[in-house]
């Protein structure tokens, strides 16, 4: 990896779901370790697998990672930050003020800006400040994927600029004291950022077209932001080594490809290689195999997955039945939920219901997916800057329409806060979820951190809608009621037959059983179970998977549904009619129990 040639103090791992973030950090983290420096890697991320790869349970404090003496990582804990957070705010109050005044002052700490401030204070303290990073050569953050690394890193900018103009000492977050008196923090926040001879940002990429766009957007909002230090990693490229093996020339065609029609943006970055690993990222051992110039293929033994799982085509007959409704595909970033939403939109539409596609991801790559138009499909987006603009002046003209100057300044200070974006598209998404009554609305919603935020602060935005405009529309009062009502919303859980996607979409599962929501359907995507491979770091591939098929089956999952991975990328609608059909690959696995 070239960018340790010279490596800075801080790095930052950042990209497109599901490229290898983790993995790649955990191995840089390693390989610094190893050469005797002392390193401190952190997850920033909601739904960080960290512990899993690393084989340690992680919390908000340096733990030693077993087996590398000088590496010590730990996970920023949202949920944990803002109760401290919240805490820190109200505890010197009590018994101080009437409770009825303190209720009040939870009331306003109860909401997503909390959480996200709170995980932010953390962040800046560990970047900005000068305590625990003093005891450690290299700093290695591993980010959330893309949207939320973004919004992490331009927060120092925006807080940083609200609080400078905020003039009335109040926000969606309450009183501003405990904000203002960071505010040094934050800007020692914003140096470091943008110090080249301190911070990297290390983008990484799969080699596919969608992630290496994304790298891309990532790359200029960074840049714009004051991050120029940049190096862009290529995970798993892969070169065929059987020719005659259909899947894999295609497999390496693909990436060759992508490489060689780079977005312009990324062609000037320097630029790390890391082959295709024949094995799960999962220990010590297999990071440290990561970029290794002979990455050995572990063989497993010989055996039989005697199940038979059903196509994506079946799972639509159960979906249809009710013939109207929504949909929702969740999952870890970078599973196919995007694919899996359009495939499934398409072939309701072909069955002639009426049916609108949407997104909640702020990387919105449904229209690159459908490229195309079908009967009976609408496709749209969320998009935030839009529904932001739109809920502003719909707050002004409602809350503030009889305002004096001095009120409507105060409303208008509160509407430029940071969390006005969040509150504007959950009302749109409760807008979406509402459109089933007349038909069937496919929602690829964001990454599981994201999805489960947005679910679980539901009523956290009610208060938050309620508190800034005279009323709640219906569809934000009746949003719960229908995603818990399993005759109207069906969740799909999409993953791959991998270590991390499948424990991260059993997290996901847990979380939303208890909010009330029981998952329809897992779907399982781009197995290469079903194929006839050669190429031996495709075979290694295909035998890891038959323990995670083999446990979705047997623990995870009520209903499941497998799609092969596909020769022809899976754009535009005959491309997607393709996942659907009945005649893509052999529905008995063949695979190696490990």
């Amino acid at each position: 990896m070239e960018f340790l040639n010279n490596p800075t103090r801080v790095m930052f791992f950042t990209g497109k779901g599901g490229v290898g973030k983790t993995s790649v950090a955990c191995a840089t983290a390693v390989k610094l370790a190893d050469a005797g420096k002392r390193v401190l890697l952190i997850s920033t991320d909601p739904a960080s697998n960290l512990d899993e790869v690393l084989g340690v349970k992680l919390g908000n404090a340096p733990t030693a990672v077993p087996g590398v003496p000088t590496l010590k990582a730990m996970n920023i804990d949202p949920e944990a930050s803002a109760k401290a957070y919240r805490e820190s705010m109200v505890a010197p109050y009590r018994g101080v003020l009437p409770d009825a005044a303190v209720a009040s002052m939870e009331e306003q700490f109860s909401g997503s800006c909390t959480l996200e401030i709170a995980a932010f204070d953390e962040f800046a303290r560990l970047l900005g400040g000068t305590g625990t990073m003093t005891d450690f050569d290299h700093v290695l953050f591993d980010t959330a994927p893309t949207g939320h690394t973004l919004r992490l890193l331009s927060l120092p900018s925006a807080w940083d600029g609200f609080l400078s103009k905020n003039t009335t000492g109040t926000s969606c977050l309450g009183p501003l004291a405990g904000l203002q008196a960071q505010q040094k923090l934050y800007a020692d926040t914003v140096m470091a950022l943008g110090d080249s001879k301190t911070t990297t940002l290390v983008l990484v990429a799969r080699p596919d077209a969608g992630a290496l766009r994304e790298a891309e957007r990532t790359s200029g909002e960074l840049f714009a932001l004051g991050v120029r230090n940049q190096h862009l990693v290529i995970n798993g490229v892969f070169h065929a080594s059987v020719q005659a093996d259909a899947i894999a020339a295609a497999m390496a065609k693909r990436a060759e490809d992508a490489v060689s029609l780079m977005p312009a943006g990324l062609t000037n970055l320097p630029r790390t290689m890391i082959p295709l690993a024949p094995h799960g990222l999962v220990g010590i051992d297999a990071i440290r195999a990561i970029g290794a110039e002979s990455n050995s293929v572990i063989s497993a033994h010989a055996g039989k997955l005697a199940t038979e799982l059903p196509t994506l085509g079946e799972l639509i007959d159960d979906l249809a039945e009710h013939r109207h409704g929504v949909i929702l595909t969740m999952g870890k970033g970078g599973v196919g939920k995007t694919t899996v939403a359009a495939a499934v939109a398409v072939a309701l539409a072909d069955r002639g219901f009426p049916v609108h596609l949407s997104t909640t991801d702020p990387a919105a790559h449904i229209a690159a997916t459908m490229n195309g138009t079908v009967a009976n499909l609408t496709v749209g987006r969320i998009d935030p800057k839009a529904e932001t603009a739109a809920y502003s002046a719909e707050v002004l003209a409602t809350a503030g329409k009889d305002l004096d100057a001095q009120g409507r300044a105060m409303l208008e200070e509160d509407l430029r806060s940071p969390c006005t974006e969040e509150i504007a598209v959950f009302r749109a998404f409760a807008s979406a979820v509402a459109k089933g009554e007349g038909g069937f609305v496919v929602l690829d919603t964001a990454p599981t951190g994201h999805t489960i935020l947005l679910l679980d602060s539901a009523l956290a935005y009610h208060r938050e809608v309620t508190r800034q405009s005279s009323g709640m529309p219906e569809s934000v009062e009746n949003l719960l009621p229908r995603l818990r009502d399993p005759a109207f919303t069906r969740v799909l859980i999409v993953t791959l037959p991998e270590a991390t996607p499948v424990h991260e979409a059993a997290k996901l599962q847990s979380d939303l059983n208890r909010a009330g929501i029981s998952p329809f359907a897992w779907v399982i995507n781009q197995s290469l179970t079903p194929l006839d491979v050669t190429d031996p770091v495709l075979t290694s591939r295909r035998d890891h998977e038959a323990r995670y098929l083999r446990e979705v089956v047997d623990v995870h999952a009520s209903r499941t549904a497998l799609i092969p991975w596909q020769v022809e990328p899976p754009v535009g609608p005959n491309h997607l009619r393709e996942l659907v059909a009945d005649t893509s690959a052999p529905r008995i696995l063949d695979g190696a129990l490990l």
